[in-house]
């Protein structure tokens, strides 16, 4: 299904981030390619409803790359906006209605006729578990989605879902910044299961490098900067590789629009932190040893 390891999150080469040219975008696609990055996230109201349609216009510019790479998408929130007129506050709909005609725009947006991984964004008060199954058995009869899952589910919320239709991943929020995952049962969840675990803002949205006047942060940047060394790596990678260490095989999704922090990312998968070494960072992260 997800065949790197690491993913590139495409939040911000729209509008919402740089605001590529479609030739930016096709140099971005491929520059990942060439450094065996195949596996690209979205979600519908990226760029208020408009980064899935960019990034489609640079696949139709190049038919090869399709079949090379893996298109993830979210569905489900709702946004105000001028491109979606209709709605009048922010919300959130897994309405079978909903998603089925959510995956037609973005399979039209994305100028593809199928999407590798459907996610849904976020959990809705008012899901209906059976009708988000129904939704997805005829997505997945004809052939328009290939892979199904969620993002920023509780164990709960996943296992209500899976009881009517098999989630293969769970994409969450986990960084050095973010254990929680670690303690509430979301990663034991994809262990017992196998449910594949993502990270989503897994170097923390870049709040350690500004926050250096933070007791925390100052503590985090002090440990990886001796394991840096150690390892002839740099901050990124010794965050990457201590989130990957985690049994639940986590795959960072980095929303960064720079090809350089991406193959230095991808570079992170060969450092193998010690056990020690590893709770040396939680230790900075938490400020105590464990209990």
């Amino acid at each position: 299904m997800i065949t790197s390891n690491i993913i590139a999150g495409c939040m911000n080469l729209g509008k919402w981030g740089v605001g590529m040219s479609t030739q930016e975008y096709l140099s971005h696609i491929k520059c990942c390619l060439d450094n065996e990055i195949t596996t690209f996230d979205h979600a519908d109201i990226y760029g208020h409803y408009t980064t899935e349609a960019e990034f489609g216009d640079a696949l139709k510019y190049d038919k090869s790359i399709r079949p090379k790479i893996q298109l993830i998408t979210k569905c489900g929130i709702c946004l105000v906006t001028p491109n979606r007129p209709l709605h009048r506050i922010k919300y959130y709909n897994t309405s079978k209605t909903h998603i089925l005609a959510s995956v037609d725009q973005s399979l039209d947006n994305l100028s593809t006729d199928y999407l590798d991984l459907l996610l849904i964004h976020r959990p809705d008060p008012l899901m209906d578990p059976e009708e988000i199954a129904e939704a997805f058995h005829i997505l997945k009869q004809s052939g328009k989605v290939l892979h199904f899952g969620v993002s920023n589910f509780s164990v709960s919320q996943v296992s209500l879902l899976k009881e009517n239709f098999n989630i293969e991943v769970n994409q969450f929020e986990a960084s050095i910044l973010n254990t929680k995952s670690f303690y509430d049962g979301t990663t034991d969840y994809c262990i017992k299961t196998g449910i594949k675990a993502q990270a989503w803002s897994p170097l923390a949205a870049g709040k350690l490098q500004v926050a250096e006047d933070d007791e925390r942060s100052r503590r985090i940047l002090a440990m990886s900067s001796i394991l840096g060394e150690k390892y002839n790596a740099s901050f990124d990678q010794i965050l990457l590789s201590w989130l990957m260490k985690h049994p639940a095989n986590i795959i960072p999704v980095l929303g960064t629009t720079k090809i350089e922090r991406l193959k230095a990312a991808k570079d992170a998968i060969k450092i193998n932190l010690t056990r020690e070494e590893w709770h040396m960072l939680l230790r900075a992260a938490i400020g105590h040893d464990v209990p």
